[in-house]
Parts: structure tokens; C-alpha cells; sequence
């Protein structure tokens, strides 16, 4: 299962997104290359619904924005695993040319 997606939770630099990743599985790449553009479209929704009124959607009282988190992160969970934005594809590819360097 995969963890929950924070904002900042970003890879600093593209190989660091190959640690603990079996490189050797093709999968396993394109899993992280679609984790990643997850965490993305997660950063671009957050800033999207950042100074929205409460109430509507999210409802009112303590437990909105912790609503208004997880829901946030199934649409980009959604979104990446139905092919996204196009990120998963470019990083796949850098992910693969970087481990054929390594």
C-alpha cells in the first residue's frame, strides 16, 4: 500500500526517487514515476483550494480540512494512476537512463 501523499514530500533529486526501488522491475519504476507525479498533482490541488471558503464541499468545523486533505489526495492518486498529467511518463524514462548510468 501506498503512504499518504504530504505536500513537500517530493524527491530532492530524481535518483532519490530510485532509493529502495527494485530498478531491475520495470513495475516498480513506473510505480514511483507515478508516485511521484501524484505528490505533483497533490502540490498543484492543495495551492488550488488554498483560501476557499469553508463550508460546501468540505463542510464546516475541525474535521474539514482533514477532509479536504484525503480527498485532495485520492483526485491525485486518481488522476496519476489514470494517466495524469503526462509527468509519470518523462520521469519513468529518467528514472530508467538514470539506473542504465548507474
Amino acid at each position: 500500500m501506498l503512504a499518504p501523499i504530504s505536500p513537500g514530500m517530493q524527491p530532492a533529486s530524481p535518483k532519490d526517487a530510485l532509493r529502495g526501488v527494485d530498478t531491475t522491475d520495470h513495475s516498480a519504476v513506473r510505480e514511483a514515476a507515478e508516485e511521484f507525479e501524484a505528490v505533483f498533482v497533490n502540490n498543484m490541488l492543495q495551492n488550488m483550494f488554498t483560501g476557499l471558503e469553508s463550508g460546501g464541499t468540505w463542510g464546516k468545523g475541525h474535521g474539514a480540512d482533514a477532509w479536504q486533505s484525503l480527498l485532495i489526495d485520492e483526485y491525485s492518486r486518481s488522476i496519476a494512476a489514470s494517466g495524469g498529467i503526462g509527468i509519470a511518463d518523462s520521469v519513468e524514462k529518467e528514472l530508467l537512463r538514470l539506473q542504465e548510468g548507474s
